[in-house]
């Protein structure tokens, strides 16, 4: 079991080193900027010290985790570096999808190995539960020492990890950012909408959920493809065109149910939509080339 530091313990920060001490390793230091802040951390972790002296909690780490926002995580790096911290043998992670491990350059060159370590997961508050973490995939790119202790403690977690190059993670954030962030903003435009419709917003939400979750279930049992139901899959033309009337006076909402529309109707194509209901939905949706979709990559 290692001594590990949290710089940066906010939700993600929080919530993994409460999951660490969960597994038998020591949280030595917590971070934030506030001193209640990093108290209410420490609290919830249940161990180690709380600081806004970064440089004070990695001195006493063996494992240092940099939860930090992207914009901050090269300057606290930089100013990590010139601290008076015997940097080799220690392991320094940031939690960034986005960033190369070579933001952590100032501290590899004093002898740190580094890597960035990514859960593909959201974290909504401080207090989350250890087991949050079982079944996530963790992201990891950098150096093969810093990885391979990454793998080792994302499989104590209950999570899997695989391996990112550099020159992918934009692509790989994008789709995380897609999948969780633009979730929520769908849902709330389909909440707006019902709204329009005269129902109420909670009531809304609860309306929606148990359809969100059955086409979850579907995806998971499925896949994509035979999980798309609905006007575009169905090529119907009528339906649609009633959307875009209603839509009509709203019309961010328009193009979004648009762009939206002429995705899905590439998934009805590929499975076999008729090719007169396809130029007829995108036709009306004003989509006049087709869409090419970007050959993916290998990232493990």
């Amino acid at each position: 079991m290692a001594d590990i530091a949290i710089i940066g313990a906010g939700r993600l920060g929080t919530s993994l080193g409460r999951a660490l001490a969960a597994k038998g390793h020591a949280i030595k230091a917590v971070t934030c900027r506030r001193t209640a802040s990093a108290r209410e951390s420490r609290k919830i972790i249940g161990q180690g010290v709380s600081t806004t002296d970064n440089s004070a909690a990695a001195r006493r780490g063996d494992i240092i985790f940099l939860c930090l926002p992207d914009e901050d995580i090269p300057k606290a790096a930089a100013v990590l570096s010139r601290s008076r911290i015997e940097w080799r043998q220690k392991i320094v992670f940031h939690t960034s999808g986005l960033l190369p491990a070579s933001v952590l350059k100032p501290l590899q060159n004093k002898g740190a190995a580094t890597a960035s370590f990514h859960p593909v997961q959201s974290f909504a508050r401080k207090e989350t539960s250890p087991g949050h973490f079982k079944g996530v995939y963790f992201g990891l790119e950098g150096d093969r020492k810093a990885c391979r202790i990454g793998r080792e403690i994302a499989r104590e977690l209950g999570g899997r990890a695989f391996l990112l190059s550099a020159e992918t993670k934009p692509a790989y954030h994008a789709a995380c950012a897609v999948a969780s962030n633009f979730l929520v903003v769908l849902l709330d435009a389909a909440v707006h909408l019902l709204g329009q419709a005269g129902i109420e917003k909670n009531k809304a939400f609860s309306l929606l959920f148990p359809l969100v979750e059955r086409t979850l279930q579907n995806v998971k049992k499925f896949d994509m493809p035979a999980s798309l139901t609905g006007p575009v899959a169905r090529g119907d033309h009528a339906s649609v065109k009633a959307h875009l009337e209603a839509l009509r006076r709203l019309p961010g909402y328009a193009n979004a149910y648009k762009a939206l529309s002429l995705l899905a109707l590439e998934q009805a194509k590929a499975r076999g939509l008729p090719p007169h209901k396809v130029r007829a939905l995108k036709k009306l949706l004003g989509g006049k080339q087709p869409l090419h979709r970007a050959r993916p990559q290998n990232l493990s």
